[in-house]
């Protein structure tokens, strides 16, 4: 009995170390970003718009309602669409934001 518990705790603990990085789209960009009144939003200090359809994806990679992201300045991973409206965001973990990748002009 012992020894089940031991080895399903084990596996517990390992799970973390099998996680996957998150694909990312190649024409991403990254900025800081403060969530507002939807669809308005803050990215590096300058007013934006999500679009109709957009999606937030938390560090755990779920979907967050636009009203449920609280926090100033979080480090995202964001495209925008063809009418300049950003439509994905994805907000990073330590790891990632630590990565390098393009900003924004």
């Amino acid at each position: 009995m012992m020894r089940s518990i031991s080895l399903i705790l084990a596996a517990a603990l390992a799970l973390p170390a099998l996680a996957i990085d998150r694909p990312f789209p190649a024409n991403i960009l990254r900025g800081k970003f403060t969530p507002g009144y939807f669809p308005d939003i803050t990215l590096d200090g300058k007013a934006r718009q999500l679009s109709p359809a957009a999606r937030i994806f938390n560090e755990d990679n779920r979907i967050e309602m636009p009203a449920a992201v609280r926090g100033k300045d979080l480090v995202v991973n964001y495209t925008v669409d063809s009418m300049g409206h950003i439509d994905r965001i994805w907000i990073l973990t330590a790891e990632e934001a630590a990565q390098k990748v393009p900003s924004a002009k």
